[in-house]
């Protein structure tokens, strides 16, 4: 149970720092448009589509992704918790 625990929690530490990434992308031009950013894109943006429906961009600003990003961090939490729970 041990090693399921840490292969999840590993992945979801591996997702949170590509959205990271993929965050400080948008600071770059044409960063996206790269053929990395379209993969990773393909990765994030179904994660991060949910939230832009709900939470509108406020200016120029788009807050959405910071939202999932701490959406993602108390799913990890609770899947932290579920594991040391269950052993």
């Amino acid at each position: 149970m041990e090693l399921v625990a840490t292969v999840v929690l590993n992945a979801m530490n591996i997702y949170w720092i590509i959205c990271i990434i993929y965050i400080f992308m948008s600071w770059l031009p044409n960063a996206r448009e790269s053929a990395f950013g379209q993969g990773i894109g393909k990765m994030v943006e179904p994660f991060f589509e949910p939230f832009r429906r709900i939470i509108p961009p406020i200016g120029m600003i788009d807050i959405s992704p910071i939202v999932a990003l701490f959406a993602l961090r108390f799913a990890m939490d609770g899947v932290r918790y579920l594991f040391s729970f269950l052993m």
